[in-house]
């Protein structure tokens, strides 16, 4: 039985994985060594109301600037009508990762003035 040589360009490509494996597992194990650092920090913002067939819909972003990963986020959003009655909507977004940002819309039924809409965190699990 002969043995088949390996051309140059076999060498390089198991060279370049290799390298890529061997940065992916170092990575990973040097990001998990580093621990929990500072809890989810959650905060929201609202954009713009648009006007969509019979409702308004007003894009909410969550970002989280803490170090750990927020979980089952749950916002709610409220219009405070200039009758005193309130409108609410609410969203849920299933992870809100470090360091990163979330979008999604809720609708509400009268016209939202950006002056009544607040919007708030309720809740996240940490997984």
């Amino acid at each position: 039985m002969s043995r088949v040589e390996k051309n140059r360009l076999e060498w390089a490509v198991f060279g370049v994985g290799l390298v890529l494996v061997l940065g992916t597992v170092g990575f990973l194990a040097w990001d998990a060594a580093q621990g929990g650092g500072s809890p989810p920090d959650l905060s929201v913002s609202l954009g713009s109301p648009e006007r969509r067939a019979e409702a308004w819909a007003v894009p909410v972003t969550v970002r989280n600037r803490g170090e750990e990963t927020a979980e089952g986020a749950h916002v709610e959003v409220v219009l405070e009508l200039p009758d005193g009655t309130r409108e609410e909507a609410e969203i849920d977004f299933a992870f809100v990762p470090r360091g990163s940002k979330r979008e999604g819309w809720v609708q509400f039924l009268h016209s939202p003035a950006s002056d009544r809409l607040t919007g708030r965190v309720t809740g996240y699990e940490q997984p």
